[in-house]
């Protein structure tokens, strides 16, 4: 089966197709309806741009069937102005409501953040959620157990993390770890392939501002996941497949209170 068919009766023969290609395997010429080179099936990348910009809906490619590509609404486009208050408005939620998250709500942020940038289109995410309570706080106490660790066997860095403070609020009673989030998202990915990094850091983030969207909030994982990566015992307790790593965690839930202003940052610094 050819990687893509053409509606000749539609097609505009606009080169459009051939424009937005980033792997250049469609040849397009004046006059002429567009073309799969050779190699055009192991070549392609899969990323659907020929498909999304096609103003006749007459391009149909093998992989990516076009009654599954949506199309765009313009009357949901958001203004600059709504875009920055959007942006500027997020904050790092540490303070939740008692309340869970259905596992639907969770489900649908995975869905939106599945399609985030990936390098070459690899889409490596995979995705651990934790949502037991009793599973969290006892996730919590790995996560101080390792800072035990490093206190003792490097005080140096656990100190420029403030470790000591965070056990002693641990002790307290107070869970500074996961801060009583009703849920933890990790995303986890092959620890050898180059994109995985910032694959998940992206796709994270998307899920972070969706959170907001659904009247929700999060914050990300910064000592829970360190712990997942250097400390067996947290390594052994996620049981996450052998060759792969997390490459970030994210806090979900209510937020307790809700912020009424938006509050500035350093200048950038622009060369």
């Amino acid at each position: 089966m050819d990687l893509f068919t053409i509606n000749q009766e539609m097609c505009n023969k606009d080169g459009l197709c051939a424009a937005v290609c980033p792997a250049r395997i469609i040849e397009s010429k004046n006059g002429e309806y567009p073309v799969p080179i050779d190699e055009a099936d192991e070549l392609c990348i899969r990323c659907g741009h020929c498909v999304a910009v096609c103003p006749t809906a007459s391009l149909f490619h093998k992989d990516i069937p076009l009654e599954t590509c949506k199309p765009i609404a313009k009357e949901l486009d958001i203004s600059h102005e709504q875009a920055v208050q959007f942006l500027r408005s997020r904050r790092s939620i540490r303070q939740y409501k008692d309340k869970p998250v259905d596992k639907s709500e969770l489900k649908q942020l995975i869905d939106i953040a599945r399609y985030a940038p990936s390098g070459h289109n690899l889409q490596p995410v995979e995705w651990l959620v934790l949502g037991d309570k009793t599973d969290l706080k006892r996730l919590s106490g790995i996560v101080v157990d390792w800072m035990h660790w490093m206190l003792e066997n490097a005080s140096e860095v656990a100190l420029s993390m403030h470790m000591d403070r965070t056990i002693a609020y641990w002790d307290k009673g107070y869970d500074v770890i996961l801060r009583d989030a009703s849920a933890v998202i990790v995303a986890h990915a092959h620890k050898d392939n180059r994109v995985a990094p910032a694959a998940c850091t992206i796709a994270l983030t998307y899920l972070e501002l969706a959170t907001t969207t659904m009247g929700m909030g999060a914050c990300w994982a910064g000592y829970f996941n360190a712990a997942t990566t250097t400390f067996p015992p947290m390594k052994e307790a996620l049981d996450l497949p052998e060759d792969h790593q997390a490459f970030g965690s994210m806090m979900v839930g209510y937020p307790k209170y809700r912020y009424q202003r938006m509050p500035t940052r350093k200048e950038p610094n622009i060369t």
